[in-house]
């Protein structure tokens, strides 16, 4: 048995030095990049700094190589679409996996003052729920999700 979580928000949760990606930067550069990174995903930023979206290796595969397209030429910005997920720092822990179940997300990124703070995976998860909470995620996100 896992002992009961410590954390208390989102902040205890996150892992820091998560890196963007700049929405105007190849798909080739973030291919790359989640390469020397060893991660499956990267959050866009746009110039402002501000998270635009997130962009997964499965995003580039099925937006740009099955289609064929140019990765120098494709920019990450054009694969973030949508409005981006994401937690603020003093998100409760219950609100945290509220919005992953919710959304069907399996990492999310984690917002102070409009800036990217760091970034919570399942990874992160393990390390802080109990093995109930945990159970309880990996039931409702992974039941009906593919993120």
């Amino acid at each position: 048995m896992t002992a009961p979580t410590t954390a208390r928000n989102a902040r205890d949760l996150m892992h820091e030095g998560c890196e963007c990606i700049d929405s105007n930067e190849s798909v080739a550069t973030a291919a790359a990049k989640m390469r020397s990174m060893d991660v499956g995903v990267l959050p866009v930023c746009g110039q402002d700094g501000k998270l635009a979206g997130m962009i997964t290796d499965r995003d580039i595969v099925v937006e740009c190589v099955a289609q064929g397209r140019d990765l120098t030429t494709c920019l990450a910005g054009e694969l973030a679409t949508g409005r981006p997920v994401y937690v603020d720092a003093g998100a409760p822990v219950e609100d945290v996996l509220r919005t992953m179940e919710q959304h069907q997300v399996r990492r999310v990124p984690v917002i102070e003052d409009h800036r990217l703070v760091g970034l919570i995976s399942e990874a992160d998860l393990t390390q802080s729920l109990t093995d109930e909470q945990m159970a309880s995620f990996c039931r409702s996100v992974y039941a009906g999700g593919h993120h």
